[in-house]
Parts: structure tokens; sequence; C-alpha cells
């Protein structure tokens, strides 16, 4: 014999209601972690300022392997200076 009301084991449409809403939960925070994970996973080779671009092009101007020249104008194509 059931007690309550008929249907979801005796919560009736609160239990819906609720199973919905934890739903819902679970849902948005499978995207909330997979977006998350994405963006912990990009490209961490440049910020929004570009610092690891000048980085880069100092070091290969220590190294040798660019001139000045070609120093300053990637400076200037890149919008670091």
């Amino acid at each position: 014999m059931m007690y309550g009301w008929p249907g979801m084991m005796g919560f009736g449409a609160f239990g819906m209601i609720f199973g919905f809403i934890f739903f819902i939960a679970v849902v948005a925070g499978i995207v909330f972690l997979i977006v998350w994970l994405v963006k912990r996973s990009g490209n961490t080779t440049v910020d929004k300022t570009g610092t690891r671009y000048l980085e880069i092009l100092k070091e290969r101007y220590a190294k040798g392997e660019i001139t000045k020249e070609q120093y300053e104008n990637m400076t200037k194509d890149l919008g670091l200076k």
C-alpha cells in the first residue's frame, strides 16, 4: 500500500519539480566544468597584453636570430610598442 500522493514515491508534483531542478543543476555544472577546463587548457603563451610575444622577440634578438630592424618591425606589427 502506498502512502501519500501517487507517483514519485509519495512526493507528487514537488518530487517532479525537484527532480527537474536537480537535472538542470547537474547539466549546468557539467557545462561550467567543460568551459572552465577549456579556458584553463587554452593557449597560455599569450596574455592580453602580449608580454609573452615581447619576451620571445627579446630572446630571439638576444640570441642573434633576428636583427634590430626585424625586432622593431615585429614589435610594431604586433602592436607591442
